[in-house]
């Protein structure tokens, strides 16, 4: 039997309490202390940002892909500042960071208390959230588009009256600058879901449209950088189905995708994992009794995908750090 949606009550957005406000999303001028990150952590970032600036000269890919902590801890406008100096070729990201993006757009204000509206079935149950982001997505399935281009389309056609703070949105900045955006999705996954208006056709073929387009960023990813940002599973599950594909038909064209760079950033300590080359061998034993062989970001990202001729960096510690240290690192490079 089929849960009715129309069962819901569903509130409106100014009724609910939110952890973080536009005063939470940092400016580009604010000073950062780093003395939290350790050396090795900070060199790394230096030597990534290098890597940016090289492949920016050389016209080559970088993408990234991020979980939604990565803006819950403000870094909005420096990922857009990045889209502006033309270091990022394409953003990926879970549906949790389109609906923050949209609510910090839409009022100002994003992240509600899970554990005090669970209690009374008010978590997700959200009119604004629910109805603008459904209607946006089905409009991009009328039209064929993938769900991200809809998104930032909905937010940058939008009045002022609707959308008053949508120079803070990653998604209007990607659909102005005609940047690559792309959103992962998977049912349920969302308070989206829960709203009476979300057409599960409508979602799964955007997404599935945004997936390919995603693939087709991979199959361009030689010589280029991929970054993996606080998404622990969909981001290395995603990234290697695309890279398998894109490595299937570029073997049939005689050419490789083998040199690249990979970084993922994240708090989980996976201590001195460069020297443990055997790490996520399952053959070894013991290696499945390790925690970190369960790590998807280690072992797909990291590890595994890059073993061939790439490199991989392993960017440790709080997003509101090493976002803005990067980003610092690139600020003004001609």
């Amino acid at each position: 039997m089929e849960f009715d949606r129309k069962r819901l009550k569903i509130l409106p957005l100014v009724e609910r309490e939110n952890k973080m406000t536009l005063a939470d999303v940092k400016r580009l001028e604010d000073s950062i202390c780093t003395k939290d990150l350790n050396p090795i952590t900070k060199m790394d970032i230096e030597i990534l940002a290098e890597r940016l600036i090289q492949r920016r000269h050389r016209g080559r890919q970088v993408i990234w892909l991020m979980g939604a902590h990565v803006l819950r801890r403000g870094n909005s406008r420096y990922i857009i500042d990045l889209m502006k100096q033309g270091f990022l070729t394409h953003i990926a990201s879970n549906m949790a960071v389109a609906i923050h993006d949209f609510e910090l757009s839409h009022i100002g204000a994003t992240l509600e208390d899970v554990e005090f509206y669970i209690k009374d079935g008010r978590f997700g149950n959200w009119e604004e959230t629910g109805q603008y982001l459904n209607e946006a997505i089905f409009t991009g399935y009328k039209d064929g588009i993938g769900l991200g281009r809809a998104i930032g389309r909905m937010i940058n056609s939008s009045s002022s009256q609707e959308m008053p703070h949508r120079e803070i949105s990653i998604f209007n900045t990607a659909y102005e600058l005609d940047i690559p955006i792309t959103v992962h999705k998977g049912i349920g996954y969302d308070i989206t879901d829960q709203h009476p208006a979300a057409n599960f056709e409508a979602i799964g073929k955007t997404s599935g449209l945004d997936f390919l387009e995603f693939a087709s960023a991979i199959f361009q990813l030689e010589d280029g950088v991929f970054l993996n940002l606080g998404s622990s599973v969909m981001g290395p599950e995603v990234y290697l189905k695309a890279l398998s594909m894109a490595r299937n038909v570029a073997g049939q064209e005689g050419r490789e995708i083998k040199r690249f760079t990979t970084a993922v950033f994240d708090m989980v300590s996976l201590g001195n994992w460069k020297e443990e080359p055997s790490l996520v061998d399952y053959k070894k034993p013991g290696a499945m009794s390790d925690s970190r062989y369960y790590f998807r970001p280690l072992k797909s990202v990291l590890v595994r995908t890059v073993k061939d001729g790439g490199e991989s960096f392993y960017i440790q510690g709080d997003f509101s750090l090493t976002v803005p240290l990067l980003c610092q690192h690139l600020k003004g490079v001609a």
